[in-house]
């Protein structure tokens, strides 16, 4: 008798799961990389070290969706950046540092998200970069990563909107919140972007501002954890891809200014406890070029040279930045990779300006070259 009332309170349980299922949805996921990576200058001298997210940063997370009938869901993700070598968490050891948000999504008029999300340069423009894809990743950034393509930050407080696909078009549109009483323009954001895919081709364009970036108050600024801390950042930019068969080629543009920039935070610079910038305006006009080719489905070989012309802390430094990867795939989840990056900053004059790969220390002289092997996981 006891077995028969367990196996029908089984037969009960899994019907139950089975309808609920049928309805709702929740994925674990994650990336791992690391390898080991040599700096031919860090702070003075050559390093060689095993590294963690060297080129994609680390991460695992829950993605989740309910559907709510007639084309309607709920939809969430929660993930979380940590440093693979020592288990330490990432993005300022947040808990879900790298995106937390919840909203709606309509198979008709598009999504609205709130939480801590992606601007629209992450989304639109940053997949048209090299370092924006699994192709370069952080070592192909511009210097800084001053136009935020490889994600150093996110907007807190956001809300935000994507459509749907119009015949190859999509829009999307972000606001984030001061949360200051009294100061509702105080350390705010906004971000637009577009796309458009039509066969091989794609193009995009997108833009950003943040109000006092760099800085917090009370109730947990918008972008505290941005790249500079400046009373203004403008940052905007276009692109353009073309896949013809194995081959794909691209062209991305920024600019991004800053009024009364006072520091470049310690990850973006390279070093350990930031920048100090002398408070005047500055600028970054990077101009990349990129391109990949599949030699068969499992190897492909890409690189991209940027220029970027700057004007920082009096002077106008010019960065000269080459990156080439190659990338074997073992299975549709693991590969393992060799990536190597040289830059060259001159026209520097008197300043702490040096050349700064990122996602190693900063050099100490006006060139830098690093080289990395590794293994990346996808689960």
């Amino acid at each position: 008798m006891k077995k028969l009332v367990l196996s029908t309170l089984s037969l009960a349980l899994i019907g139950t799961a089975g309808v609920a299922h049928a309805q709702n949805s929740v994925t674990l996921y994650g990336l791992l990389d690391t390898g080991l990576t040599y700096s031919s200058n860090s702070g003075g001298h050559s390093n060689f070290q095993q590294a963690s997210g060297i080129l994609n940063g680390n991460r695992w997370g829950l993605r989740g969706s309910e559907d709510l009938g007639n084309g309607l869901k709920a939809i969430f993700t929660l993930e979380s950046g940590f440093n693979l070598s020592n288990g330490n968490m990432g993005q300022n050891t947040r808990l879900f540092g790298r995106q937390a948000f919840v909203g709606l999504a309509s198979n008709q008029y598009g999504s609205v998200t709130l939480g801590r999300q992606y601007d629209n340069l992450v989304d639109n423009l940053g997949p048209l970069s090299l370092n924006g894809t699994q192709y370069g990743g952080t070592l192909a950034s511009h210097p800084y990563d001053n136009d935020n393509l490889n994600n150093s930050f996110r907007v807190s407080n956001s809300v935000k909107y994507q459509s749907v696909d119009y015949a190859g078009l999509k829009l999307g549109a972000m606001y984030g919140f001061s949360n200051e009483a009294g100061g509702f323009s105080d350390n705010r954001a906004y971000s637009v972007g577009a796309s458009y895919t039509f066969g091989g081709l794609k193009v995009a364009a997108a833009y950003l501002q943040l109000n006092n970036s760099g800085t917090a108050n009370s109730s947990g600024a918008v972008s505290n954890d941005a790249t500079f801390t400046a009373s203004r950042q403008r940052t905007y930019g276009a692109g353009v891809s073309y896949a013809f068969g194995p081959a794909n080629v691209g062209f991305v543009f920024t600019q991004t200014q800053l009024a009364n920039v006072t520091s470049i935070g310690a990850t973006a610079s390279g070093t350990t406890s930031g920048l100090p910038v002398g408070g005047q305006g500055a600028h970054f006009t990077n101009f990349e070029l990129n391109g990949r080719y599949a030699l068969s489905p499992a190897l492909s070989v890409s690189g991209a040279y940027t220029y970027t012309d700057a004007s920082l802390e009096g002077v106008d430094p010019k960065y000269h930045q080459v990156t080439l990867q190659t990338d074997y795939a073992l299975s549709k989840r693991t590969d393992v990779y060799a990536e190597a990056a040289y830059q060259h900053v001159g026209s520097t004059g008197g300043s702490n300006i040096t050349a700064h790969i990122v996602g190693v220390s900063a050099s100490s002289s006006d060139s830098q070259v690093v080289g990395t092997v590794g293994i990346r996981h996808r689960f």
